[in-house]
């Protein structure tokens, strides 16, 4: 019998199958995280939540807020609703290759990747007091603009694009490339799409999310650099006024490009 569809009293069968919903697909791996092959076609299931969230908490204390777990809990919870997998189902693929939790040791913080199946599904830089406390270390160990966006796809992955999102993105593009000019084929257009779609469309899982935009965001800006102050208030004031809102959206492009800094700053100025 396949890991995927373990067996299961026969009334929570029943039950499943009476909240099943016609023609209702599942969220699988590939409409929440950018990951090929086999793996992408895998529908998310309760089970392998739970072990993301277990790795998360045995390397980083507890679970990572609006992180890969949060986004596969939401999922899983999506299909269970809907009646296409049990609380007990688990991927096979996740099974057999498993969840991982690793970090690796940077001057100033660390950088945290989690994988599913061997394949990376989320990967953000976070700020290490003690490395913060240790003398100053060279320039190009800071954090830059495009980290800081790849930052974002995981810390607010899960949230689907709006205008607010396509203006801090695309001052953030301005940032790197000293142009107000949109690149084709760049993350400003690619928000700017995302976020047109997602005006007309109702259902919430559908839209397109944060992470589909910014996940590999350093390969997809022609250009990098570390991340200052005054980027960090451009691209905040951006995304304040254009979503005429008081504050940036916690873990969203502003929140994450100002993080960057002040771990630059930590890092510059022990």
């Amino acid at each position: 019998m396949s890991q995927e569809q373990p067996r299961r009293p026969r009334e929570e069968e029943e039950q499943r199958q009476q909240r099943r919903q016609p023609d209702v697909e599942p969220i699988k791996y590939g409409d929440v995280f950018s990951v090929s092959g086999n793996l992408a076609s895998k529908q998310i299931a309760p089970q392998d939540a739970a072990m993301m969230q277990s790795a998360e908490a045995a390397v980083l204390g507890q679970p990572q807020r609006g992180g890969p777990a949060d986004a596969m809990r939401a999922a899983a919870a999506w299909n269970e609703r809907a009646g296409l997998v049990g609380r007990r189902d688990r991927t096979d693929v996740a099974a057999e290759e498993g969840i991982t939790v690793t970090e690796t040791g940077v001057p100033g913080g660390r950088i945290i990747t989690e994988r599913v199946a061997g394949q990376v599904v989320g990967q953000y830089v976070e700020g290490s007091p003690a490395a913060e406390a240790q003398a100053q270390v060279a320039q190009q160990s800071a954090i830059t603009i495009g980290e800081a966006l790849e930052a974002t796809a995981q810390s607010a992955g899960d949230k689907p694009v709006d205008r607010a999102d396509a203006a801090a993105i695309f001052v953030a593009e301005q940032c790197v490339t000293g142009s107000n000019v949109v690149v084709p084929g760049g993350l400003a257009a690619s928000a700017q799409t995302a976020a047109a779609y997602n005006e007309g469309t109702l259902r919430d899982d559908a839209k397109i999310k944060i992470s589909d935009v910014l996940t590999g965001a350093m390969a997809k800006l022609p250009a990098d650099r570390v991340a200052s102050r005054q980027d960090a208030e451009w691209v905040v004031n951006a995304e304040m006024r254009t979503g005429n809102k008081a504050a940036a959206h916690p873990g969203g492009v502003g929140a994450s490009v100002a993080a960057a800094v002040r771990i630059n700053e930590s890092i510059t100025n022990p």
